[in-house]
């Protein structure tokens, strides 16, 4: 078999190096579900840009999407998501589909189904609200006067996640000003029992004495609140969130460099008062619209890219498979790796406080929010390779494991781009039914952020490694799995702590540890793969099930390998599989979506997984395999570069 896995190591080694963009970077296609190219159609008919040819190649596409109940999930095969399903009836409503048609009828059937309009949530509520179709009176209440709390105070935007200060900053402005921009037509009729007898306020908890009942309390009171004629902080709160929307929106494609937030960052400044053609909404309307892709008669939009991302990964797996440090492919990408080291003081700082800027964000731009997954992929890959300019490449290394050291949590474990975002009260906000208000550690990340350590010659003896180690004993799963929460799903996450643990040094044969390896090789499918759909978020029960993957196979594989079972039957069989799928060319096929934006909300579909996962598992096992030794050893990370 190590002669056959060479060929396809080779063979995929090829297919990669033949991506690459000649400006050094590679980037795929990063696919999300519909709410992109419906919430895109909404933003074009608000800023007065639509055009019926647009709204068409829109709806083909949406329509590509429909699942089985004639309505549209998050992602292939999930079940009818209320809110996608009423902004891609809005959308086929706007491309000219006869409501009366057979087609808009069982849709229309299957909203009502579910509970009609009222049943969307916060953020869509917010969108209809802007064109009409949901008054804002039931729309949860976000007050601009948020900016003005002290930064390190409970209840301030910087104890929200990153990602949703990029969306509530905006808004908020959107809120109160409450400018409407009505269709040419409504949908009354996706109000079950009426549009006149609609119930459109927020359901309280029956438990009376709940968080969620105190922040309901709250809603109302500052709605009754905004009715009355003097708001004394107003002004200064406007200015405050219309200075912070300006200055985030430089030294970035875009605010958050990412869909919603950009989409946001256009109503927000509509409500301040900018008109459509103003340049800085024309600067920013064509970075949005660098996220379309156009295929035949239809239109689809990713959510971002992920150039850095893709990049890291792709050095990390290109070097091991047989090229040298200074191979041009791998210099020309550190070099521009090196360009993307963030310049500026973010967000981070004020958790996290250094005097000098560092790390890597996962976009072409977006120094404002660097994070700990796309800095560890950096650092890994810088650590691999050579550059004409060594003292930089040293200097950018430094900085960035100086910066991912001073992002541990209190409680040991990491998390994406802040420090101790963990404040759960914030998930019980009438606002926060996007699941994503925190940024709180996760034992994927840590497990990755082992891997890097060991990398750099750390030990688990060492302080860091040994909070880590503490962390994720602690959020380990009953049965020795470990949540996955950046990729799907417990696979994922059980992957990336036996790999780091492996990395830093940790006794493998610790009980925890074999438990782990246990799990892993139970969900192993009988054709040899392993594969686990997004499903098993909302439901634990489907842990580790699901159709065999090329990414989840070369995951499963790692993980065995890296915990010392090389030899096992298991890593065998996975090898097989991955052998057998592997496509002419060196590719691999792989239509199932493995990656996670906000578990039960949003997904993703990473194009390149299929193809550089599998190279580090042939990259693993040939390692494992050396030629002058006849039977395996565990791989073992090793220090190139110190910082």
């Amino acid at each position: 078999m190590l002669e056959q896995v060479k060929r396809a190591q080779e063979r995929i080694r090829d297919w990669l190096l033949g991506q690459q963009h000649p400006e050094g970077y590679w980037v795929a296609e990063l696919q999300g579900d519909t709410i992109l190219e419906t919430e895109y159609a909404i933003y074009l008919h608000y800023m007065g840009w639509g055009e019926a040819d647009t709204y068409r190649r829109l709806a083909n596409y949406v329509l590509t999407q429909q699942n089985q109940e004639n309505g549209w999930g998050i992602h292939p095969g999930a079940p009818t998501d209320i809110s996608a399903s009423v902004k891609a009836y809005i959308l086929l409503k706007l491309a000219g589909h006869d409501v009366n048609s057979e087609l808009m009828t069982k849709v229309r059937e299957n909203i009502l189904r579910h509970g009609g309009i009222t049943k969307v949530n916060s953020f869509t509520k917010i969108y209809l609200a802007l064109v009409g179709e949901f008054p804002w009176e039931g729309v949860a209440a976000i007050p601009p006067e948020l900016i003005l709390f002290p930064k390190n105070f409970y209840f301030s935007i910087y104890s929200m996640s990153a990602w949703s200060r990029t969306m509530i900053v905006p808004l908020s402005l959107v809120e109160h000003a409450k400018l409407t921009r009505p269709f040419p037509f409504n949908v009354d009729e996706l109000y079950a029992g009426g549009r006149e007898n609609a119930n459109i306020h927020m359901s309280w908890s029956p438990n009376i004495f709940s968080w969620h009942n105190f922040f309901l309390t709250w809603n109302y009171i500052i709605k009754a609140w905004q009715k009355q004629p003097i708001h004394p902080f107003r002004g200064t709160a406007i200015r405050r969130c219309h200075e912070w929307l300006l200055e985030r929106l430089n030294h970035s494609d875009g605010l958050g460099t990412i869909f919603p937030a950009m989409v946001n960052s256009f109503f927000a400044l509509t409500a301040l008062g900018y008109p459509p053609d103003h340049p800085l909404i024309q600067r920013e309307k064509k970075e949005l619209e660098r996220f379309i892709i156009r295929e035949g008669d239809t239109m689809r939009l990713q959510p971002c890219f992920s150039p850095v991302w893709d990049t890291a990964w792709i050095v990390s797996a290109l070097k091991p498979a047989g090229l040298s440090a200074s191979h041009p492919a791998l210099v020309s990408a550190g070099e521009w790796l090196l360009s993307k080291e963030t310049t500026i003081v973010g967000d981070w700082a004020i958790k996290n406080p250094q005097r000098e800027p560092a790390g890597w964000y996962f976009e072409f731009r977006n120094e404002w929010y660097p994070d700990v997954d796309d800095t560890i992929m950096v650092l890994r890959a810088l650590n691999m390779i050579e550059v004409p300019n060594r003292a930089e490449l040293a200097r950018a290394v430094e900085r960035g494991f100086h910066w991912l050291l001073g992002m541990q949590c209190r409680n040991g474990g990491w998390a994406s781009f802040d420090k101790d975002n963990d404040h759960y009260l914030f998930t019980q906000v009438p606002f926060a039914d996007h699941n994503a208000m925190i940024d709180p550690p996760t034992s994927d990340i840590t497990g990755r952020v082992l891997e890097c350590l060991g990398e750099f010659g750390y030990t688990s003896d060492m302080p860091e490694a040994g909070r880590a180690i503490e962390f994720i004993k602690k959020d380990q799963c009953e049965d020795g799995s470990w949540f996955g929460r950046w990729g799907c799903n417990y696979i994922y996450g059980t992957w990336q702590i036996l790999v780091g643990l492996a990395a830093i040094g940790e006794d493998l044969n610790q009980p925890y540890v074999q438990r782990g390896v246990r799990w892993m090789k139970s969900v192993q499918n009988e054709d040899g793969g392993w594969g686990e759909t997004l499903a098993s978020y909302s439901d634990a029960n489907l842990k580790g099930q699901g159709p065999s993957t090329a990414s989840q196979t070369a995951w499963g594989v790692l993980g065995l390998i890296a915990a010392g079972e090389s030899r096992s039957r298991s890593v065998r069989r996975g090898m097989e599989w991955l052998l057998n799928h592997q496509n002419p060319d060196g590719s691999f096929t792989e239509t199932e979506w493995t990656g996670t934006g906000f578990p039960k909300v949003f997904y993703l579909r990473y194009h390149y997984y299929r193809a550089y996962f599998p190279l580090i598992a042939f990259n693993e096992y040939t390692k494992a395999f050396p030629p002058e030794r006849t039977e395996a050893v565990p791989s073992q990370g090793k220090a190139v570069r110190k910082a």
